[in-house]
């Protein structure tokens, strides 16, 4: 098969959170032109493809995966014709566009919602959403007791013109600004249909299907069994997720897919509790790859780290399918505060807990990066951004904090602007004359920017350009089959090969544990942080060249 139909099995992704990557009119929010301006970076660090999260119209509740329009581009972000030069431009640096669609749920400013509002409960356009009546006598009570992702009760009861409530529901199992739309209505098919269709036409690489173990619902909608545990991180036996239904989605959506010259790709956001589960998503006629959230939820632990990378491999080895793999994005804390220790709640964390979790995020990074499969890297991610957990309240955005009352901070920690320079109103993340950036960086991160960075060959960003240089160079790790050194993973030790007939065995090295560990004979390729007298330090990952 040609690199054209291949690219997808072992590429670099570079997730821009478009609101946080770059602001390019000065207004203190991130856009496309931004991110355009920007490209010669990507294409110097090396990616293969970049991912947006959703640049399509929306009232941004939740940062723009509450779509009003999904084919056509927000005002906050740019035009169509500014997303059409961005792919342009990205493909002439040979970097691929993966979009962001959100399939499970609409805005409550769609135009199918706006047409519901306007009828009765139960009229035509309320059956291309889940607007069911409520229980007791005047259907005064939701009609089951799922609960919304966000917190609180996953149904919003309809009130008629005057006001007064109608004892229908309609349900949204993010924010009641999010209803769930009905897969079963011909409609909502179409919607889609026409929406890949849109955007593959314009020249985008692929898309990122948010939610994608949701869309179908049990029929009669049954209520949870235990209702303190429905939370997406536990999702099996849910009513409201991974439903047999949902395959017949994706085969269709496929067939679209392969129609294009190149064929388009699909990556899943699914949330699984096994590997099994995930891998049926990614079945030959259905999507080619699917997030492993394993290890962006899992402890800095090296046993934990084997068993999670032997389980993945092999469940998605039968059916064919490349691993993803992921240890950042923009719906969890960064992890150098999550590798450095715990912080409970609002609790800042200390410099010597961010200097541990930083050096323990750039192990991790080059580990999943000798990885076989596709990795995700997230914006600043190779920088070493830390979560910014003091923010001002009446800053944050995120429904999940408004909507427990603040009992959950949300995600705007880790969505804060990217630094690019040591100075400035926004440290260069927009024009020197523009706005204050939406939400506050730290000043601290002046050291941690682009520009701070690019003089220090051992600075996180230089490390991470590095690695990703000596992955494209090893047909090993493009390649190779992954084996384990079973007598060195021991003592918070991985070990584990690369191999490819012809080609040098690339062998990684990482070391989470609490002593150094001898590194093997040959040349040393890449290395998240220094040797210590030839041997590998903890909290250090190094890669390895070798002719055995």
């Amino acid at each position: 098969m040609s690199e054209q139909l291949v690219w997808w099995r072992n590429a670099v992704v570079y997730q821009i959170y478009p609101k946080s990557f770059a602001d390019g009119n000065g207004d203190g929010v991130g856009d496309l032109s931004g991110a355009a301006s920007r490209l010669d970076y990507l294409q110097a660090l090396g990616v293969d493809a970049v991912w947006f999260s959703p640049i399509f119209p929306s009232p941004q509740c939740d940062g723009g995966y509450d779509v009003s329009d999904y084919r056509d581009i927000d005002p906050l972000f740019g035009t169509i014709a500014d997303a059409e030069r961005f792919i342009q431009e990205a493909h002439k640096r040979r970097i691929r566009v993966i979009l962001d669609v959100v399939p499970n749920h609409s805005s409550i400013e769609h135009p199918f919602f706006i047409e519901a509002m306007k009828t009765s409960p139960g009229s035509a356009a309320w059956q291309r959403f889940h607007c069911v009546q409520g229980k007791g006598a005047n259907g005064e009570l939701p009609p089951n007791n799922w609960q919304s992702i966000f917190g609180g009760i996953a149904w919003t009861q309809i009130r008629n013109e005057t006001g007064a409530p109608t004892g229908w529901w309609y349900l949204h199992l993010f924010d009641s600004g999010q209803p769930d739309l009905n897969w079963n209505h011909p409609d909502v098919v179409k919607e889609f249909d026409d929406t890949l269709r849109f955007w593959f036409d314009r020249g985008v690489d692929g898309i990122r299907i948010d939610v994608a173990q949701g869309m179908v619902k049990q029929a009669g909608y049954p209520d949870v069994k235990d209702v303190n545990d429905a939370t997406l991180l536990d999702p099996h036996a849910r009513p409201y997720f991974d439903q047999p239904e949902v395959h017949d989605i994706y085969r269709r959506w496929r067939k679209i897919a392969d129609s294009y010259d190149a064929p388009r790709v699909f990556v899943a956001e699914a949330w699984l509790d096994t590997p099994e589960k995930r891998a049926r998503y990614l079945r030959a006629d259905e999507l080619h790859t699917g997030f492993n959230f394993d290890l962006l939820t899992a402890e800095w632990n090296a046993e934990a780290w084997k068993r999670i990378i032997t389980d993945s491999i092999a469940a998605d080895a039968l059916v064919g399918a490349p691993t993803t793999w992921v240890t950042e994005n923009h719906d969890v804390r960064r992890s150098p505060t999550r590798y450095g220790g715990r912080v409970v709640h609002r609790q800042v964390a200390t410099p010597q807990h961010l200097a541990l979790g930083r050096v323990r995020a750039l192990a991790a990074m080059h580990t999943i990066l000798a990885l076989p499969g596709t990795t995700y890297l997230f914006n600043g991610q190779e920088l070493g951004l830390e979560e910014v957990i003091d923010l001002d309240d009446a800053q944050r955005q995120d429904p999940h904090f408004h909507r427990t009352r603040g009992e959950h901070l949300g995600r705007d920690g880790c969505r804060v602007p990217m630094p690019w320079s040591r100075t400035g109103v926004s440290l260069g993340f927009g024009p020197p004359t523009g706005s204050q950036p939406w939400l506050s960086q730290p000043a601290s991160w002046a050291m941690l920017s682009v520009e701070a960075q690019e003089a220090s060959p051992s600075s996180s960003l230089n490390r991470t350009r590095r690695a990703i240089e000596v992955r494209r160079t090893q047909q090993a790790l493009l390649c190779g089959a992954l084996e384990w050194d079973n007598d060195r993973c021991k003592d918070g030790v991985v070990v584990f090969r690369r191999v490819f007939a012809g080609h040098p065995t690339v062998v990684c090295i990482a070391n989470m544990g609490s002593t150094t560990t001898p590194a093997v004979a040959g040349d040393l390729l890449c290395t998240s942080g220094d040797l210590v007298g030839g041997e590998v330090p903890p909290n250090t990952t190094a890669w390895f060249a070798t002719r055995d």
